[in-house]
């Protein structure tokens, strides 16, 4: 395939799970962090429209038509010039798989959805099932993760709905209706799963398209099957589906699929298969039509849906197939993890509009005060938001999100005491206020007579001026560090116990982070 122009493509396609060499899934953090925490997207709602099945069936340049409606925001003629080469994820003709793993394309399109809410769309392309390299596991495996992530599955298929496809679904979602029995709410697991037929040849008994899709889904799930183990496999399909559909596309021609040299121009593509191009296109990914992803009734953000990847990633890290009660415990924990990231973010954004960045020194009762407002505030947003397990499951997630909160706290007041001139300068200054009381000292005992307290001022001034001389001597030229230290530790101490009550009492602060720790211990003690 020629190398894509820059012009014509935005972003480009970046692989979230990769397989190893033993037949095990990795998550590549990296990536899906810059995907999902972008600042733009993170608390957006999220759309994911993943295409999976068979290899070498046109998943990928099938997501590259998606990917060029959204690019043209869906307008009229979104399907671009005759002459243009389809860019984006990676394919090409041949009898060789060519995508492995999971991928999805690096830009997240923020789009209107239902309710005119701006929804995150995100594309996702898997490694085709049932290649000569991968193992049946392989296959569930990332037909199970693409499900399980993605509000839309569109199950690509050529020619037909098998039986052997019917059987292979069950097999991948066999999770979802043991999870189910397991599940007191009686949710359906899994979202939306639209069947495409590619290259169907019998237009005469079903119309290309969404209405005869539906007739035939109908038929092959509902009239066809007469024994009890096919009619298992149907009721099985609708109880891990909220929603069922089915979409029959015509062959793009016999120049997309005898051509070496075709890189996905119009011009080569049938007019009847741009047709319904143009019709399957809206009917996944235009505003009427979005599905936000949802998982125990509540929608999903960018920032929750990184912790669902991590939850069920860790699951398949082993050698036989996750049992359900894993996959539910993984999906509560991460439902638990998005809760405490959501809250936390929010906690950090109010303490920043509050004493962050360049923002003016606060005096250690306020920001205790804020602090205690914005913990509050954010707990209060914690155990509002629905999660899996229960309020003794929830609990342990809450005693986290506190922790981190007080963690950060911690940082919050060194920061602030980075703004106090006292707390920055507190060496020199407490030496130079030493020097100042021990010069006013001396004149006062010198001249009500105390001779001997005069003189032992003298010596203590003497002292602190070559202290401070030294001080300054050791942070101009890096040398005797630790005589340095010793000064500040020193200093730390008569600030502590002498001169930093003082200020409070005439201030009515307290600049001492370790006075401050004192008081907590105490708290806490108590």
């Amino acid at each position: 395939m020629p190398p894509i122009p820059e012009a014509a493509r935005i972003g480009e396609p970046v692989q979230i799970i990769t397989t190893t060499d033993d037949h095990s899934f990795e998550l590549n953090h990296e990536a899906l962090d810059e995907l999902l925490l972008n600042e733009d997207v993170r608390d957006k709602k999220v759309c994911v429209v993943s295409v999976a099945g068979a290899f070498r069936k046109g998943k990928s340049f099938l997501l590259d038509f998606m990917l060029r409606y959204l690019n043209m925001q869906g307008s009229s003629d979104w399907l671009g010039p005759g002459d243009q080469p389809l860019a984006g994820f990676s394919w090409r003709g041949g009898s060789e798989r060519e995508t492995t793993g999971i991928w999805a394309w690096s830009k997240v399109f923020l789009c209107p959805g239902p309710n005119d809410e701006e929804v995150a769309v995100i594309l996702m392309d898997t490694q085709g099932a049932f290649d000569s390299e991968s193992t049946v596991r392989d296959c569930a495996t990332v037909f199970a993760l693409s499900t399980m992530t993605s509000s839309v599955q569109v199950y690509n298929l050529s020619q037909n709905i098998q039986e052997d496809d019917l059987q292979h679904l069950q097999l991948f979602t066999e999770y979802g209706r043991l999870a189910k029995e397991q599940d007191s709410s009686g949710a359906k697991p899994f979202q939306s799963l639209n069947f495409l037929v590619r290259d169907w040849s019998f237009p005469y008994e079903y119309a290309f398209g969404e209405s005869g899709g539906s007739k035939l889904l109908d038929k092959k799930l509902h009239q066809s099957a007469k024994h009890k183990e096919l009619q298992d496999v149907r009721r099985h399909i609708t109880s891990c589906f909220k929603r069922l559909g089915c979409f029959l596309m015509p062959h793009p021609g016999l120049a997309v699929a005898t051509n070496p040299k075709f890189d996905g121009r119009l011009a080569d593509i049938s007019e009847e298969f741009k047709t319904h191009l143009q019709e399957l296109a809206p009917l996944l990914l235009s505003k009427d039509n979005l599905i936000v992803k949802e998982i125990n009734g509540t929608k999903v953000t960018c920032r929750a849906l990184l912790e669902y990847f991590k939850a069920y990633i860790d699951i398949y890290h082993g050698d036989d197939l996750p049992e359900p009660k894993t996959m539910l415990q993984a999906t509560a924990e991460a439902n638990n993890l998005a809760a405490v990231a959501s809250a936390k973010d929010k906690y950090t954004k109010d303490m920043e509009q509050v004493c962050g960045g360049d923002k003016a020194y606060l005096s250690p009762d306020e920001l205790e005060k804020n602090h205690n407002q914005t913990k509050e505030a954010a707990i209060n947003q914690f155990r509002e938001v629905r999660k899996m397990g229960g309020t003794e499951y929830s609990q342990e997630y809450e005693d986290k999100l506190l922790t981190e909160m007080e963690e950060s706290y911690e940082q919050y007041i060194k920061h602030n005491d980075s703004k106090n001139l006292f707390n920055v300068a507190r060496t020199p200054i407490t030496l130079v206020t030493t020097i100042l009381a021990m010069y006013i000292l001396s004149g006062v005992c010198g001249l009500v007579g105390f001779y001997s307290l005069s003189n032992l001022a003298n010596m203590l001034l003497g002292f602190a001026i070559f202290l401070l001389c030294t001080w300054s001597y050791v942070r101009y030229s890096g040398k005797w560090v630790n005589v340095g230290t010793g000064i500040d530790t020193g200093t730390e101490f008569i600030w502590v116990h002498m001169y930093g009550p003082l200020y409070k009492h005439l201030t009515g602060s307290n600049v001492s982070t370790q006075a401050r720790k004192i008081k907590q211990a105490e708290k806490k003690g108590k």
